[in-house]
């Protein structure tokens, strides 16, 4: 039986989703980007409407606005993102019970065998857009091959609400010809790397001496060789809390700092986010890693054990010795940590701030702490994720908004 995977990608996912409680910037040039007020931060998504006038994901807000000075900016609102998510997972999940969740907008299907419920894989496909456009407002891409990698190279090539196969016998016509930076897993540094190599086109990695390849860019090279030859044996391999190794947040800045203060506010906002997803998936874990990005592209990992954890304090605490110890004060672009290491659940109780036990001294107890990370999480889960935030990235917008 020939094998079919579907990859499917939602287009412009978050300011779709705004969309669809935000009617009026439907048709207009609009994009979710943080601190629209101060017009800093960086473009997350961004419109097609948008993207006509030049505005990009990851751009700076302020240069996006002198491109386009009816840009409509919203601030983002992950926890409703991850909601609308979870619905078209829903509905990706009545065609196939073998989904694997790539990122919060995309996921593969393995379609095999499927064709007697659903039709044809383009019958298939156009069901699961129309479902997806008619019941959630949202729309999507889908990529169609016999596996993964071919499926995301297809679903690439036609954006908005595009359906494209691509099978083996497909590649030398419509992939082989495309700019070997536009191949699914060659990022920007590598793409410039294979140029100097004189590899420009992913036909050039394809019919490239993959002994060369390897002995210039190690493992990668082979690798890379066998997909621009449309080979890749991988499963699709549904995703379950039991099956994640780590929990990581990290954040490229829309300038370059120094100042250790805003490094320690950026760490606690990020430990903030994996503390809290750690509690949800009820995971404790013992390996807690930072990662620093220079203004030059060195990047350097760090880690170190503590005992096991769900803790946003702990994880704060543990990445905030990291980074003390080994960051140069070098000019920073990124900064990110994660926790790792998992063997024990991190339990949650049903529980209000109001049933917090009374503290008696000035030290607050970890089974105090616990309860009270306990209540902020169900609060979140209730009312969103920005209902409650630490005292710290409080007073940090609060200074913005004074400067």
């Amino acid at each position: 039986m020939k094998r079919v995977v579907f990859l499917v990608d939602m287009n412009a996912f978050f300011i779709s989703c705004e969309g669809t409680r935000h009617p009026e910037i439907t048709g207009q040039p609009a994009a979710v980007a943080g601190d629209p007020e101060n017009r800093t931060g960086i473009i997350l998504t961004a419109s097609y409407e948008a993207r006509k006038c030049g505005v990009r994901t990851a751009m700076v807000l302020r240069d996006a606005l002198r491109l386009c000075p009816n840009l409509i900016v919203i601030p983002p609102d992950h926890g409703f993102y991850e909601k609308k998510s979870r619905e078209v997972m829903n509905v990706l999940s009545s065609y196939t019970p073998v989904i694997e969740q790539n990122s919060i907008d995309e996921a593969w299907l393995d379609m095999t065998g499927t064709s007697g419920l659903f039709g044809e894989p383009l019958k298939a496909a156009k069901s699961i857009m129309e479902r997806i456009k008619s019941e959630l407002g949202l729309w999507c891409s889908i990529g169609i091959s016999e596996n993964k990698f071919l499926a995301k190279m297809a679903s690439e090539i036609k954006k908005p609400l595009g359906i494209t196969e691509l099978w083996e016998k497909d590649i030398r016509e419509k992939m082989w010809p495309m700019p070997v930076g536009n191949m699914y897993g060659v990022g920007k540094q590598t793409a410039i790397k294979l140029q100097n190599m004189g590899i420009s086109t992913i036909r050039d990695l394809a019919s490239s001496d993959r002994d060369y390849l390897v002995s210039k860019l190690g493992k990668m090279g082979g690798e890379l060789h066998l997909l621009a030859n449309g080979i890749d044996m991988s499963p699709v391999l549904p995703h379950g809390a039991g099956s994640m190794k780590s929990i990581g947040r990290s954040v490229t800045l829309p300038h370059d700092i120094t100042d250790m203060e805003d490094a320690k506010k950026i760490l606690l906002e990020l430990s903030d986010d994996v503390g809290m997803t750690a509690r949800k998936y009820g995971k404790k874990g013992h390996t807690v890693q930072i990662t620093i990005k220079y203004a030059n592209f060195k990047s350097i990992t760090r880690q170190m054990s503590v005992p096991s954890t769900c803790l946003v304090k702990d994880i704060y605490s543990a990445g905030l010795k990291l980074l003390f110890a080994n960051w140069s004060r070098e000019p920073v672009r990124l900064i990110g940590i994660s926790i790792s290491g998992f063997n024990e659940r991190c339990e949650l109780e049903q529980m209000s701030l109001f049933e917090l036990p009374k503290s008696e001294g000035a030290e607050c107890s970890k089974d105090k702490i616990d309860h009270l990370e306990n209540a902020i999480h169900n609060i979140r889960q209730k009312y969103g994720s920005s209902i409650i935030k630490s005292g710290a990235l409080v007073e940090k917008q609060s200074k913005k908004q004074q400067d």
